[in-house]
């Protein structure tokens, strides 16, 4: 999942920016579902440049089409659904010349295939999903990252200093953790303002919690110990030894615990942005696309929330089940 979500753009069928293809005319439509396409080029962007992590720019314009027809003065083409007797014209400017049959087939023809069918919009699915990826492994890794540095912070302070300080930072916790993890999600995400980062460091300020109580057990536990104690007889300052002495000790407890927090960031910015107050349109989104389908649930096409609801699902059952293992792995008492 990770190599899909670094390499998505040179794996997903669309590569342009955030999968955002559109065509109104195919959406909803089954996986396997094919499709010719008349694809006109356009002089509205220059620059040929495209990106590893962002796509590349949408420089052309895709019609799906039932038929065509070639004359000398440009081409007549039947969009797709379009009645029988409905066709377009297309000028001669706008196709490559010579305009004869073999040419416009060549320059201007394709078909496309569609394995996880189209979203509502006419997207492609499995790009979509492809590119998604990216966001909830983002949002795991930053989040993870921002309760890791918040938690071992004040869980070492508390845990190695006791006193007035330990008693206030178990109160700032336990104010934290008496208050759902969504509810404070979602006031820091209207705080800051819907968007991308914000997701991301809204889901960090909720899960530093946990990591915090865990560090300062620990910490309470390994400061009566001898090592520590010697350490102190020896002069050795106190960052130092909780730097140097104490935190090494703490990593396999810290490890369980950031994949267990990974799978939560992913189920809560699915959550916010199945709430509309997460990773905001077009930037592709699992929780979003179960919001923009779920309706289809009913409608007789259940693909278009279950595709997403189900790559939700494998991503933390993964992360879960690494976490397990390597709490049995971790465990000195195996």
């Amino acid at each position: 999942m990770v190599l899909m979500a670094i390499f998505a753009y040179q794996i997903a069928p669309d590569n342009t920016s955030n999968a955002n293809q559109m065509h109104l005319s195919i959406h909803s439509k089954p996986p396997g579902f094919k499709v010719k396409v008349l694809v006109l080029k356009s002089n509205y962007y220059p620059s040929n440049k495209r990106s590893f992590f962002s796509g590349e720019i949408n420089k052309t314009l895709e019609i799906p089409i039932q038929d065509y027809k070639i004359r000398s003065d440009g081409a007549e083409i039947q969009p797709y659904g379009s009645t029988i007797d409905y066709f377009e014209f297309i000028e001669a400017s706008k196709l490559q010349s010579p305009l004869t049959e073999p040419s416009f087939k060549k320059q201007h023809l394709k078909e496309k295939k569609f394995l996880l069918g189209t979203d509502k919009y006419g997207r492609d699915m499995l790009s979509r999903l492809i590119i998604g990826s990216r966001i909830s492994l983002s949002v795991g890794f930053i989040a993870v990252f921002i309760s890791l540095l918040i938690g071992i912070f004040l869980g070492a302070l508390a845990g190695f200093y006791g006193g007035y300080l330990d008693k206030g930072i178990v109160w700032l916790i336990n104010v934290f953790w008496s208050i759902p993890t969504l509810l404070i999600v979602i006031a820091i995400t209207l705080a800051l303002g819907r968007g991308f980062w914000q997701v991301f460091i809204a889901v960090g300020l909720t899960m530093w919690v946990e990591v915090a109580r865990v560090v300062r057990g620990q910490v309470l536990s390994l400061k009566e110990k001898t090592f520590v104690k010697a350490a102190q007889t020896l002069g050795y300052g106190q960052i130092r030894i909780i730097r140097h002495h104490i935190l090494p000790m703490l990593i396999p407890p810290l490890i369980v615990i950031s994949a267990a927090n990974f799978a939560s960031a992913i189920l809560i910015e699915s959550g916010l942005s199945f709430l509309g107050i997460g990773t905001q349109p077009p930037v592709p989104s699992w929780g979003g696309m179960v919001k923009d389908h779920f309706r289809y649930l009913l409608l007789g096409k259940p693909y278009l929330t279950l595709l997403p609801g189900l790559a939700i699902m494998s991503l933390v059952l993964a992360f879960m089940t690494l976490g397990n293992s390597l709490r049995d792995f971790l465990d000195v008492k195996n």
